[in-house]
C-alpha cells in the first residue's frame, strides 16, 4: 500500500485510482455524520448535505449533469482532472456527468444538488444518479449518500 503522499505523486496510476486509494485510507479514520435532507417535487429531487468545517469529503462519481448550489460556507474542491478550486457561498454551478470530487471543507457548508427524476426512493436514486465503483473501500463502510433514520426526508409535494 502506498502512503498518502506517494499516492498523489505516483505517475503510474490514474487520478481516479489515486482518489480511490485516498478515499479508502480516509475511510479508516473516524467518520463524521453529514446530515442530509431529501426534498421532492414532481419531477425534481433536491438533495442537501451539511458538511462541517474541517472535514474532507469524497463524492461518488455522478452519472448525470445537474445543477448545484452552495448556500453557505467555503470549500476547496479537487475535480476529476486534479484541478483545485476554492468555492465560496453564494455559488451556483453545474456538475457534469463523470464528475467525482474531493472536498476540503474550510467553513461549515451547505451544498444542494438538483436532479430531474420521478423517483422518490433515495436508495433507488443512489443507483440512478451515482456510481459506487471504489473497490478499495472497506466492505462495511457506509457512505453518506443514502437516507438514514437521522436524515430529514420531506413528503413529496404534488
Amino acid at each position: 500500500m502506498l502512503s498518502l503522499a506517494e499516492t498523489f505523486q505516483a505517475p503510474t496510476i490514474s487520478l481516479k485510482e489515486k482518489v480511490d486509494i485516498f478515499e479508502a485510507e480516509m475511510a479508516k479514520l473516524p467518520q463524521t455524520y453529514l446530515p442530509l435532507s431529501h426534498r421532492f417535487t414532481p419531477g425534481l429531487y433536491i438533495r442537501e448535505i451539511f458538511m462541517p468545517a474541517g472535514t474532507v469529503v469524497t463524492s461518488r462519481t455522478h452519472k448525470r449533469t445537474h445543477p448545484f448550489v452552495i448556500s453557505k460556507g467555503k470549500v476547496d474542491v479537487m475535480d476529476e482532472k486534479g484541478d483545485i478550486e476554492r468555492i465560496e457561498a453564494p455559488h451556483t454551478g453545474i456538475t457534469t456527468a463523470g464528475t467525482r470530487r474531493v472536498l476540503v471543507v474550510l467553513e461549515d457548508t451547505i451544498w444542494t444538488a438538483f436532479y430531474v427524476t420521478e423517483k422518490t426512493d433515495v436508495h433507488e436514486l443512489e443507483e440512478e444518479l451515482t456510481y459506487t465503483d471504489n473497490e478499495n473501500l472497506p466492505k462495511d463502510f457506509k457512505q453518506a449518500y443514502t437516507g438514514e433514520k437521522t436524515d430529514v426526508q420531506f413528503p413529496v409535494l404534488r
